[in-house]
């Protein structure tokens, strides 16, 4: 079960690790052997769209989205609360909304049969990054969503950058 709370990571990090040794190899391929691979840019474009839309969710699961929450941090506890189950529930309209349209396009895509133009993929097969990362995205704010309506958590957990600096400074100064 761990495993799986945690699949996004170890997608990112094994898409992150190939993308990183097919560019490796490519440039040793280039500037050694005076050769390379055709596919290689565009293989790797494609494992740099996934590791993005696998780290949209990973991203809602560890609150390192950038929120404007200066606000909603001065509301009361309750007030707090129903405007984050409301901003939730507007991603999860959002995201919704992508899948729907991202699954005509890649059902469009596919019913054209259309190829990459260095590998020999279809094209929707690729594409299909779109709805899953999305649905991924659902995933994730499910239960952020049933925190805050069982009272469990009375606001979303956002990267607050201030923090963070001042937390970097302060180490900056400690040294």
């Amino acid at each position: 079960m761990k495993f799986l709370k945690r699949i996004d990571e170890y997608l990112i990090a094994f898409l992150l690790a190939a993308m990183t040794l097919l560019t490796f190899v490519q440039v040793v391929m280039r500037y050694v052997f005076n050769s390379g691979f055709t596919w290689a840019v565009e293989l790797t474009t494609i494992l740099f769209a996934g590791m993005v839309f696998i780290g949209i969710s990973y991203g809602v699961r560890v609150g390192a989205h950038i929120g404007v929450d200066a606000v909603v941090k001065l509301l009361p506890p309750k007030p707090r609360r129903y405007t984050s189950i409301l901003a939730v529930l507007f991603c999860l309209v959002y995201a919704g909304m992508v899948i729907y349209g991202s699954m005509i396009y890649v059902l469009k895509m596919r019913s054209a049969g259309i190829e990459l133009e260095d590998l020999p993929i279809q094209m929707w097969i690729v594409r299909a990054i779109l709805p899953v990362g999305f649905f991924l995205l659902a995933l994730r704010f499910l239960p952020v969503l049933w925190n805050l309506i069982s009272g469990k958590s009375d606001r979303l957990h956002l990267a607050d950058e201030v923090e963070e600096a001042l937390k970097l400074k302060a180490m900056e100064e400690r040294k």
